[in-house]
């Protein structure tokens, strides 16, 4: 059997963070799908396709990663691509109880699909992309943070040199 994860999250934008999860869960599943969701309780920076675009540039040379958005159930997604598990990053304890509630949700629905947790590398253990839009904002260094082409997204956005 082929395994297939799903890689959800806003993603606005992708961090450094998150690219290291995405890699990482390149090397363990066939196929990762990182997908855009549409978080309600966020007012994004970037439209969604303007995310895919971005992720779409940071993993290109990644053969196994695909990209979508989705704005429904994240195990109906999961279904539609016969994928079998879910890849999520831990960064901190804080993380895990939200994450532990989202996955019983995710195993009452639908029971046949496993959530995968990666804890984060520890270099990126603080990072957030709420935090990389905060000091985006202000014109700060963000280059050890975001991958290139997101850092010139951010000065685009925020109009900073």
């Amino acid at each position: 059997m082929a395994s297939i994860a799903i890689c959800p999250g806003s993603f606005d934008p992708i961090t450094l963070g998150h690219v290291d999860i995405i890699k990482r869960g390149a090397k363990v599943f066939n196929e990762v799908y990182v997908v855009v969701m549409n978080n309600s309780s966020k007012k994004p920076l970037f439209t969604a396709e303007e995310r895919v675009e971005l992720i779409r540039e940071v993993t290109k040379d990644i053969p196994n990663v695909k990209t979508d958005i989705h704005s429904g159930l994240l195990v109906e997604y999961a279904r539609m691509q016969n994928a079998n598990a879910i890849l999520r990053g831990l960064r901190a304890v804080s993380d895990f109880e939200y994450e532990m509630q989202i996955t019983a949700m995710n195993r009452k629905l639908e029971e046949d699909v496993e959530t995968f947790f990666v804890m984060t590398n520890n270099q990126y253990s603080f990072l957030s992309s709420s935090i990389v839009k905060e000091v985006a904002k202000y014109g700060a260094n963000v280059t050890d943070l975001v991958p290139p082409a997101v850092e010139k997204a951010l000065k685009a956005k925020f109009k900073t040199p």
